[in-house]
C-alpha cells in the first residue's frame, strides 16, 4: 500500500456516514453542555453559537480580562493563556487545579460535570 492509497482510506473513513453522524451526536452535545455552564455562570448561553464571541465570553468565564481575546488570537499565546482560562473556569466553579487540568484534555466530560452537577459559579477576583 502507498502512501496515495492510505491517504484515500483514512479519508474514505472520516468522510463515512458513521464518522459524521458522530461528529455530529458530538458537537450537539458539547453545544448543549457549554449552554448550561454558560447559563449557570449567568452569561448569554446563544452566544455559544458565535465565532470569536464565544471565546470572549470563556474568557469571561475564567475571570480574565477581554483584551485576553487579542493575545488568544496568537498561536503560541493561546496554549498558554488556554491552560490558565481552564484552571480558572475549574476554580471559578469551585473545584480545583487537577479538574481544570481535565477540561484540558477532556473537555466534554468535565464541562459536562460543571453543566450538570450542583456547583456554583463564583468568580474569583483575579488580577490581570
Amino acid at each position: 500500500m502507498n502512501v496515495q492509497e492510505l491517504i484515500e482510506r483514512i479519508l474514505a473513513l472520516m468522510l463515512s456516514p458513521e464518522a459524521i453522524g458522530a461528529t455530529a451526536v458530538i458537537g450537539v452535545f458539547c453545544i448543549i453542555v457549554l449552554w448550561k455552564v454558560f447559563v449557570k455562570a449567568g452569561l448569554p448561553a446563544w452566544g455559544i453559537l458565535i465565532p470569536i464571541y464565544n471565546t470572549y465570553l470563556m474568557i469571561k468565564l475564567a475571570g480574565r480580562p477581554g483584551w485576553w481575546l487579542i493575545l488568544i488570537l496568537l498561536p503560541p499565546v493561546y496554549f498558554v493563556l488556554g491552560i490558565i482560562m481552564c484552571i480558572d473556569v475549574a476554580k471559578n466553579f469551585g473545584k480545583g487545579a487537577g479538574f481544570g487540568v481535565g477540561i484540558i484534555f477532556l473537555s466534554p466530560i468535565f464541562l459536562a460535570i460543571l453543566a450538570f452537577d450542583d456547583s456554583e459559579y463564583q468568580p474569583a477576583a483575579i488580577e490581570a
